[in-house]
């Protein structure tokens, strides 16, 4: 949507109580330099999709003609028991980069604002940045999400300026669950209203070819793979970074050609995939192995995994082979390095067999996060368990 400056005294209507927004979160959609995007829920679907932003952090003032508002869009979601619930969703241009802006969202009438939040826009030339990861959170109560949130306070504690969060997907255990949903951003609502959480689709997340639910709760890129479920392929920048996001799900035949598509037209000297159901996981998922021939071709350096609820990581791995001892730094990309950041959530697998590619392969039964760095020509990854101990740490080097 394109933003414009008005005056937020235009908004006349009433709106009753229940446009209040929840399930606040923010991504990133365009150029993360000058660009925000949000998503929320209410209890309306009728109600008007607004944000509301001011250069500045702090104040919690909309008052002015200096305020930036900006409309979405809203549409019904059936959420169970003849009941709907409103998707709103906004996207913010015109930013400056390096910049921090308060901003509120909601329906613009009646007090149905959210609470003021800040966010900063990615800095003109991010050549050292820090990104989160975190994989299946996947719970049913307010107990489990306490799991998920409790992980990226570590997270955040341990790495207080990361950038983003990129989660490995099956959020919660059932998406048609709205109460797990509710649980999944409260817990985590401390984190999602200022960092962008980028999120990959789980087989928890779509589930009989369908991830309406899912896909509701972002507002994610619209550059993904024709035929995809729209929401659940795509790919972004961050810094000298492109991350592409792919669907284990479905459509898999007809992601290899976006796919190559898409890293053929990045001149980002970073390249860094995310999906559930990974190649070189706790086990192999055979099903996206012409996946692997693409990563190859175009030398991606990473591949952050899901799914299977332990931690592991691989060797550098060129053509299904070993490429690297898995000990010193991975240089002149010579192969990829596979990994699964066990889970931010309250289930563990058991430990499976160890394979030919495992340089680590641990069920460490805690949950798990990774801190991903980038500083020009290197990338040092760092796995941690949710009470601080470092779990495992690697290095690639350009």
């Amino acid at each position: 949507m394109v933003g414009g400056l008005v005056g937020v005294n235009v908004w006349k209507r009433k709106q009753p109580t229940s446009a209040s927004p929840k399930s606040l979160v923010t991504t990133i959609k365009g150029d993360a330099r000058t660009t925000r995007a949000f998503a929320w829920y209410s209890d309306s679907p009728q109600a008007d999709a607004i944000v509301q932003v001011a250069k500045g952090a702090g104040n919690g003032s909309f008052e002015g003609s200096n305020v930036l508002v900006v409309k979405g869009t809203s549409r019904a979601i059936r959420t169970g028991g003849g009941r709907e619930q409103g998707a709103h969703q906004v996207e913010v241009t015109g930013l400056s980069p390096g910049t921090t802006y308060t901003y509120r969202v909601g329906s613009g009438e009646g007090g149905a604002w959210s609470e003021p939040a800040s966010f900063t826009t990615e800095e003109a030339d991010a050549s050292r940045f820090t990104f989160i990861n975190v994989t299946d959170s996947q719970g049913e109560t307010e107990g489990d999400f306490a799991l998920w949130g409790a992980t990226l306070d570590r997270a955040f504690a341990t790495y207080p300026d990361a950038r983003f969060i990129v989660h490995n997907g099956d959020l919660t255990e059932n998406p048609q669950d709205e109460k797990a949903w509710d649980a999944f951003f409260r817990q985590a609502r401390r984190y999602l209203t200022s960092i962008p959480l980028m999120p990959v689709t789980g087989n928890h997340d779509e589930e009989g070819g369908k991830a309406d639910r899912f896909v509701s709760h972002f507002n994610v890129p619209d550059n993904g793979a024709e035929g995809s479920i729209p929401g659940t392929t795509y790919s972004f920048d961050y810094g000298t970074a492109h991350v592409v996001v792919l669907n284990t799900e479905s459509n898999l035949k007809a992601q290899t050609k976006w796919l190559r598509d898409d890293l053929a037209r990045t001149g980002k000297p970073w390249k860094i995939i995310a999906l559930h159901r990974g190649p070189y996981g706790g086990n192999r998922n055979e099903k996206v192995e012409e996946w692997t021939s693409v990563f190859d071709e175009f030398a991606v350096d990473l591949v952050l995994q899901g799914h299977n609820h332990e931690y592991s990581r691989s060797y550098p791995l060129r053509g299904g082979s070993i490429a690297g001892d898995g000990v010193r730094p991975v240089r002149g990309r010579e192969g990829t390095v596979y990994v699964v950041a066990n889970t931010a959530g309250p289930k563990f697998n058991k430990k499976k067999e160890d394979l030919f590619y495992h340089k680590v392969h641990v069920q460490n039964g805690k949950q798990v996060f990774a801190a991903i760095t980038i500083d020009g020509g290197t990338l040092t990854y760092r796995a941690y368990e949710a009470d601080g101990n470092k779990l495992d740490e690697f290095v690639i080097v350009h």
